[in-house]
């Protein structure tokens, strides 16, 4: 193998794929990065793969002689991201040899890797239709739920988001049995017609949220318009996008029917500034945080403001009113503030609803001008 590509693309590359590079490997090669050079496609491949996670990119390279190694995705890193971004990087290593050669305009370093055979294949599902989705509005639902999933590996199914598709377009959500996000895409996704010329089946997958933080991240780093390819067959899904791969195993099990949580009507809702809410909530949140995270919203109609209470034991206690539009009763409900912040943070509206129907049963926040985006929340009991 033979080959010389630009530093800055190189770099940023391996930066990429060694997200998938395993930080306990359980093989000594699965903490190397996979180098494969093509003179047919004037290509340089990389690909990091922890047998959970795969991720491969390529970038342009005048290649002199095809071949494949692997190397310590650290070491190779830290090396290549330290040398001049003006300069140029040749790499060379000789047919069976296991030990790489980097030349730049600095000097020259040796690395000894591990044949390209020993790594493992990347499992690339084609097989079927692939599911068409646009990446700026995967990237919108990605982060209007990936912060509601769970980080309790024993609640395994809720440690993902779940993805479905069907006539009406592509769902994302997201519950760690405390919360509930969700989005509506209208058009942002279908299914490719099969052969016949009928239209795809509805879909669903739970990916892990480790998995599409990663792509979440790949799809934000470019700007693109090319639509991205999703393939899932036998618990593994992979997605399709420019020059870019991202594998992933999906998890096994039913994702619980989180729709039927939500309320079908309420008798109270609360309309306030989204930004006032958010700072109220911030500077609360420093009482809260010394007992239990809980604070109080409280509603009173005739006044037509919220009042925003915490109370720390034998610390101190705090209050914030704001104008607020109430249809309903008064009402008293707690909450754990971290929670609320993190719902009103993924809206954009100017204006949220709160929607409640007593202290002990759930609530749903909601921005006034994006009704797709939905945030459920679980109230806390408080003694009173």
């Amino acid at each position: 193998m033979k080959l010389v590509c630009s530093q800055s693309e190189l770099s940023s590359s391996l930066q990429l794929v060694s997200r998938a590079v395993a930080a306990r490997p359980t093989h000594p090669v699965l903490a190397n990065v996979l180098l494969t050079a093509d003179a047919g496609t004037g290509r340089l491949s990389l690909t990091g793969f922890d047998l959970s996670l795969g991720i491969q990119t390529s970038l342009p390279a005048s290649v002199e002689t095809s071949g494949a190694i692997t190397l310590p995705a650290r070491l190779f890193g830290e090396i290549v991201s330290r040398l001049s971004s003006d300069n140029p990087i040749t790499l060379s290593c000789p047919d069976g040899s296991e030990q790489l050669e980097l030349t730049s305009v600095s000097g020259s370093y040796q690395m000894r890797g591990m044949p390209a055979e020993d790594f493992p294949d990347l499992p690339l599902v084609e097989s079927g239709a692939p599911i068409r989705l646009q990446a700026d509005a995967l990237v919108k639902g990605l982060r209007a739920t990936l912060f509601a999933s769970s980080g309790d590996e024993a609640k395994q199914l809720l440690t993902g988001v779940h993805l479905s598709l069907d006539g009406s377009g592509l769902e994302c959500a997201a519950t760690d049995g405390h919360r509930l996000a969700m989005l509506q895409l209208d058009d942002a996704a279908k299914v490719a017609p099969t052969e016949e010329g009928e239209d795809g089946e509805p879909f669903a997958v739970t990916v892990p949220a480790r998995s599409l933080r990663e792509l979440e991240r790949l799809l934000s780093g470019r700007q693109s318009e090319e639509p991205l390819s999703l393939f899932c067959d036998r618990g593994q899904v992979v997605f399709l996008w420019a020059d870019q791969v991202l594998t992933s195993r999906s998890l096994d099990g039913t994702y619980p029917n989180y729709r039927q949580l939500i309320p079908d009507s309420f008798a109270r809702r609360i309309v306030v500034d989204r930004r006032a809410l958010v700072s109220a909530l911030e500077r609360v949140a420093v009482l809260a945080d010394q007992h239990n995270n809980v604070v109080k919203l409280s509603a009173e109609p005739t006044q037509g403001q919220l009042l925003v209470q915490a109370d720390a034991q034998d610390v101190g206690s705090g209050s914030e009113a704001l104008a607020a539009e109430i249809g309903g009763e008064a009402i008293q409900i707690a909450f754990n503030v971290r929670y609320l912040l993190d719902g009103l943070k993924a809206m954009a509206a100017d204006q949220v609803a709160l929607s409640c129907n007593a202290p002990t049963t759930p609530a749903v926040l909601t921005p006034i001008d994006e009704s797709h985006f939905t945030y459920l929340v679980m109230p806390v009991q408080i003694r009173s």
